[in-house]
């Protein structure tokens, strides 16, 4: 064969592979399950105002990952001078002090994690 030929089938068949997944769409299509709406904002039939809704939702998705990361930070330097106090380097009172400091910490987060969380819905 020569190369012609050979560009020829391999187009064929390309074009052969594309009508077979065109056809079988619908029958895929019919598998698949329907779109959650968002919770804010979701428009029958408009696009715009769903994705604006998909972009809230992920805004505050968002906003409570970095309140946990905050919750973590906070856990694990407690933690850590919790280590500090048991081998004698730090104190009782810094231990507490850390422990008072962090829960008025995460009290904020929680407060401007909700506050936003009202504004963006």
């Amino acid at each position: 064969m020569n190369t012609k030929t050979v560009k020829t089938l391999t187009t064929l068949c390309q074009l052969a592979c594309l009508a077979l997944v065109f056809a079988w769409q619908p029958v895929l299509a019919d598998a698949l399950p329907t779109v959650v709406a968002p919770t804010n904002g979701a428009g029958a039939g408009d696009f715009l105002s769903s994705i604006k809704g998909y972009a809230k939702d992920a805004g505050i998705v968002l906003g409570l990952i970095l309140a946990l990361g905050a919750l973590l930070w906070i856990a694990y330097h407690f933690l850590y001078d919790l280590s500090e106090v048991r081998k004698g380097k730090k104190e009782m009172g810094e231990l507490i002090m850390t422990g008072v400091a962090g829960g008025g910490v995460l009290l904020i987060v929680v407060f401007l994690a909700n506050a936003a969380t009202t504004v963006i819905a």
